[in-house]
């Protein structure tokens, strides 16, 4: 019994059909719940309820009923069905049950009862999703901490896990910010050796502001007879910014036809930026890396081929002069535009190449992208055109379709409700964000424990600090909003990254006293001379019935690509350990068996815990 609610689930439903046969409604199920009072069982079934009406018989008839046939499937695993008020069913586990599952879970092949799956997938996950010559800011948190969630999830399910950071680094603007460093370098007002990313940022914003033509101000100005002052100063500025336009132009086709002068630069930007952006993942603890990135310029030469064969085969077509891909007949008006009127390609068709790629080379059978919701359309058009265009279709399993979703994610806002901005209105710097939470980390721990070494304390602070960012943005629902805010998301108490820290900490402290006090070592919890699991006392068999929900929270969490599921299942269980710790003694336990059962408990806890949390990617910690 390794999920006593797949297990109760199965069995009710065996007696269900056994009962009442051909009369069952399709689609009954068990109505299984977890009680809120213990004192009502561990579960209840309020099937006997909703099937009363369609079987014609009164409810506790019906409860009787389903009691007399499931009594016998359920002997092994629970204690004979109680029948309460109008007819709900209390189901109580057997504690020799639970000890056995528990047991099981605990068997080190079996890896918490998670084992290798049946048929291994390949999973690409598209994440974090930097721009070149940009920061990193706020808005990158999202796409990197979900993404790399996600991917550690699948991977820990036993997948086959390929990370996508969709770089973007092609394109009319990545030409402007080039052509503009190639001409600084060539007049010697820069030094590509020594370029920052501050400033390439300014470069790239200088550069759109001088590409920027004020057509709109000059037509005004000629309408009006704003004089000859005002005329020649749009003009100007106009004429100047068509210059500038034109010499990215330039430096685009330079860059499509392999110029080695423009080729160099724009490589060396690339360095700059990703450097940056891998720093910062590395501080996140977000396997961000260079073989797991993937610039929109990796697709530049296949995106002529993907256009010409949607074209070829009809899958596309011109409508005012664009070419699109209508998705009418699957539900969607709006059409997928994959060549504009004038020629260019757009990110749509960058993002068609991608799952073609894929799906047919990489062999992938999902692929999740975590990007904000504000790109939900784009996604829909883009899904249903590349399945329209059998770019979708799995080569190993002909006739299936690879599965592609779209892991939204809302907006992190500032304390006052709105998008969290700087005070100027700019986008908070993602490094600023991580040094400031260190730094209040860093006085939390010396406040905990002002007795560790600096570099210790410090050490506990990266962790702690980053823990809890990663750990408030996880927690929340992926499709909604949440407020940063650094006093919650730091706090050792409540739903937070650090408290689950120090749930951990308090597990690896309990074994250093156990070592200390009665020479007991983890490696004697575990193989054929463990002690035995014993689930006495209501705290024990929370814990226990906890405990044995990983594993369906683990796959519930991968499947519907919901990280919080996971945070809510280990702050469930960080709790359920808290109560049992207070009331059921360890160390002082009354006796030496029962001090090996707790000792156990407490060993399997830590390493769900442990597991949990690196699944999320958080920094368990011994201590703090």
């Amino acid at each position: 019994m390794s999920d006593p609610v797949s297990i109760l689930n199965d069995r009710l439903l065996d007696a269900l059909r056994a009962a009442f046969g051909a009369a069952l409604p399709e689609g009954a199920t068990p109505a299984l719940a977890a009680s809120k009072d213990a004192k009502f069982g561990d579960f209840q079934s309020n099937a006997a309820m909703g099937l009363a009406k369609s079987v014609g018989k009164p409810p506790r008839e019906v409860a009787a009923l389903i009691k007399q046939h499931a009594d016998p499937l359920l002997s092994d695993v629970a204690e004979p069905l109680e029948i309460a008020g109008p007819g709900f069913l209390n189901v109580r586990l057997k504690a020799t049950a639970l000890a056995g599952a528990l047991a099981a879970m605990d068997t080190a092949a079996l890896g918490l009862a998670a084992p290798e799956p049946a048929a291994r997938m390949t999973v690409v996950v598209d994440l974090c999703g930097v721009n070149l010559a940009k920061q990193m800011h706020v808005g990158h948190l999202r796409a990197t901490v979900i993404g790399d969630a996600l991917a550690r999830i699948w991977e820990r399910l036993g997948h086959d896990v390929v990370r996508q950071n969709h770089f973007g680094d092609w394109g009319l603007p990545i030409a402007m910010v080039t052509a503009a460093v190639k001409s600084g370098a060539e007049r010697g007002t820069l030094d590509l050796s020594t370029l920052t990313l501050e400033q390439l940022e300014r470069i790239y914003r200088r550069a759109q502001r001088e590409s920027d033509a004020d057509e709109a101000g000059l037509a005004a100005a000629r309408r009006f007879g704003l004089g000859p002052k005002a005329l020649a100063e749009l003009e100007a500025q106009v004429s100047g910014a068509r210059a500038h336009a034109e010499e990215a132009q330039a430096a685009l086709r330079a860059l499509q036809a392999q110029d080695p002068a423009y080729v160099a630069v724009w490589r060396r930007i690339c360095d700059i930026t990703l450097e940056a952006c891998f720093a910062i993942c590395r501080r996140l603890r977000a396997n961000v890396t260079s073989e797991a990135t993937a610039g929109e310029s990796s697709y530049a030469g296949e995106l002529g081929a993907v256009v010409a064969d949607l074209e070829g085969r009809g899958v596309a077509e011109l409508s005012e002069g664009a070419l699109v891909v209508r998705l009418d007949e699957l539900g969607i008006k709006e059409p997928c535009i994959i060549r504009k009127s004038a020629g260019g390609y757009l990110y749509a068709t960058t993002d068609l190449a991608a799952i073609r790629r894929r799906v047919g080379r990489i062999g992938a059978a999902r692929v999740m992208y975590a990007v904000d919701a504000r790109q939900s359309l784009h996604f829909k058009q883009v899904f249903a055109a590349a399945k329209k265009a059998g770019y979708t279709a799995r080569k190993d399993l002909p006739g299936e379709d690879a599965v592609l979703l779209h892991a939204a994610f809302g907006t992190v806002l500032g304390e006052d409700g709105r998008p969290f901005k700087t005070r100027s209105g700019e986008n908070v710097r993602l490094s600023d964000l991580l040094d400031e939470a260190v730094v209040r980390a860093e006085a939390a721990v010396a406040v905990k424990n002002p007795d560790l070494p600096m570099d210790e304390r410090r050490s506990i602070a990266e962790a702690v600090g980053m823990s809890a960012i990663k750990y408030a943005d996880l927690s929340t629902d992926r499709i909604k909003d949440y407020v940063f805010s650094f006093d919650r998301m730091l706090a050792f108490e409540g739903n937070t990254g650090p408290y689950l820290l120090y749930a951990l900490v308090r597990v690896r402290s309990i074994f250093r006293k156990a070592r200390e006090q009665f020479g007991v070592d983890e490696a004697s919890l575990e193989g054929a001379g463990a002690p035995a699991f014993a689930v006495a006392a209501p705290e024990e068999k929370a814990v226990a019935l906890q405990l044995l929900r990983y594993p369906a929270t683990l796959r519930a969490a991968a499947e519907t690509c919901e990280p919080h599921r996971l945070c809510a299942y280990l702050y469930d269980l960080a709790g359920a350990f808290s109560s049992f710790f207070a009331s059921c003694p360890v160390l002082q336990a009354p006796d030496e068996p029962t001090r090996g059962a707790r000792l156990r408990l407490t060993r399997l806890t830590g390493r769900v815990l442990k597991d949990g949390l690196e699944a999320l990617g958080l920094v368990p910690l011994e201590r703090m």
